[in-house]
C-alpha cells in the first residue's frame, strides 16, 4: 500500500508532472500534523462525543471541555481528513470513524491511538540519535505497568482485523490439538483458531508483565482453559520436543536479531510434531530491488528505533525456518494488511 500524491483538476496534474509541488513539505508539514491531530481527538474523546449522533461545534466544546476555537480548527481538519462530515452546522462520524475510531467497534484501532499518542509519540525524538549509533529505544526494558497497558490495548486493536483473515486463511493442521504462541500476549490469534478447530488448545508464553496486563484481554474471549497464558522467556526457555502441531511467531521476530530468531527457530523445530507448522507472522522488508513498500519501509525503520532489531524479508525468514530443518511450505500474504504476511514451514 502507497499514500500518494493525487491531484483534483488539469492545473495539479500538470504541476506534479512537472516536478513544481514540493512534496517534502506534505511529509514534514503536513503529515505530523495530521497525525497529531487524529491520535489526541482519539485522547480527548472526540469521536465518542460524537458516537450518539450529529454535534455543533457548540455541543462538542460543552461535552469535552476544549477550547471552542481549537476545537474547530481540530475539528475542520478532521473533517477534511474523513473522520466527520459536516452539514447543517454539525459534525457527524463518517462510516469509516465509527468502525476505526470508536472505542467499542470490534475493528476499533482506538486501543493504537491511545498508545501511539501517550507513549509511542515521545520515541520519535530519539531517531536523529538511533541514526547515529544504531541503538533503539528498547521499549520492552522501559515500560512502567501503566503503558504495558496501553501496549497489550494497542496489540489488541492492532490485531482486531488481522486476527479474522488468520484465522481463515493460515495453514494450518485440520487435526491439530496443541498450539504455542509465542509472545502472543492477547492471544486473538490462538482464540482464532481454536474457535476453528474444536479440539485444538493453546498455550501462550509470554514475559510476566506482558501477561499480567493482557490477561483480562484474554479473558473477555471466553476461552477458559483452551486457551492459557505461561509465563516465560522465548530466547531462553525450551519448548520441548515434539509437543505442538502449530507453533505461532506473530509480530516477535521483529524485536530479535537474526541470531535470536535462529535460536527460536531450532527449538520451534524440536518442539514440533510431525507434519506441524511454524507460521512466522510479520510485516516483510521488501527484497533489494523490489518494489518499495510504504507499510514495510515504515515498520522496518519504526521496529529498529523502538528494539533495534527491524523487520525481515521472506528469503531471511525462510532461511532460519530451513536452517533449522524445516521444510518451506507455504507464504500467505494478508490482503487486509498490505506488507504483512505469513511465511509457514512444516515439520
Amino acid at each position: 500500500m502507497q499514500l500518494v500524491v493525487s491531484p483534483e483538476n488539469p492545473l495539479e496534474w500538470f504541476a506534479l508532472r512537472a516536478n513544481l509541488v514540493a512534496i517534502p513539505i506534505l511529509h514534514v508539514q503536513i503529515m505530523p500534523v495530521l497525525a497529531k491531530a487524529v491520535l489526541e481527538a482519539a485522547d480527548k474523546g472526540v469521536f465518542e462525543a460524537a458516537k450518539d449522533g450529529p454535534k455543533t461545534l457548540d455541543e462538542l466544546v460543552s461535552i469535552l471541555n476544549l477550547n471552542r476555537k481549537a476545537l474547530g480548527e481540530l475539528m475542520g481538519l478532521l473533517t477534511a481528513m474523513g473522520y466527520f462530515t459536516f452539514k447543517k452546522d454539525r459534525f457527524t462520524l463518517t462510516r469509516m470513524a465509527r468502525r476505526f475510531a470508536l472505542k467499542d467497534d470490534p475493528l476499533s484501532v482506538y486501543g493504537m491511538m491511545i498508545f501511539n499518542n501517550r507513549v509511542v509519540w515521545d520515541w520519535m525524538s530519539h531517531l536523529g540519535e538511533y541514526l547515529k549509533t544504531g541503538k533503539g529505544v528498547q521499549y520492552h526494558d522501559t515500560l512502567s505497568p501503566e503503558q504495558w497497558r496501553y501496549y497489550q490495548e494497542a496489540m489488541v486493536a492492532a490485531s482486531n482485523n488481522e486476527a479474522r483473515e488468520f484465522g481463515r486463511r493460515a495453514p494450518v493442521p485440520k487435526s491439530a490439538t496443541r498450539m504455542l504462541d509465542i509472545g502472543g500476549s492477547h492471544g486473538q490469534h490462538s482464540v482464532v483458531l481454536c474457535r476453528k478447530l474444536p479440539a485444538l488448545t493453546s498455550v501462550i508464553l509470554d514475559l510476566p508483565p506482558a501477561i499480567e496486563q493482557a490477561a483480562p484481554l484474554l479473558a473477555q474471549q471466553g476461552m477458559g482453559e483452551r486457551v492459557q497464558h505461561q509465563s516465560g522467556n522465548a530466547l531462553t526457555d525450551d519448548f520441548g520436543d515434539a509437543q505442538f502441531d502449530i507453533i505461532l511467531l506473530s509480530s516477535l521476530a521483529h524485536h530479535f536479531t537474526p541470531e535470536q530468531n535462529q535460536l527460536v527457530a531450532n527449538k520451534v523445530a524440536r518442539a514440533l510434531r510431525p507434519g506441524g507448522v511454524f507460521i512466522v507472522n510479520e510485516f516483510i522488508r521488501p527484497e533489494i530491488g523490489a518494489k518499495p513498500e510504504l507499510l514495510g519501509g515504515s515498520t522496518d525503520l519504526f521496529y529498529g528505533l523502538s528494539s533495534t532489531a527491524g523487520n525481515y524479508s521472506i528469503a531471511e525468514i525462510q532461511h532460519w525456518q530451513q536452517t533449522a530443518g524445516l521444510k518451506r511450505y507455504k507464504v500467505v500474504r494478508y490482503t487486509t494488511v498490505p506488507g504483512r504476511a505469513m511465511v509457514v514451514a512444516k515439520k
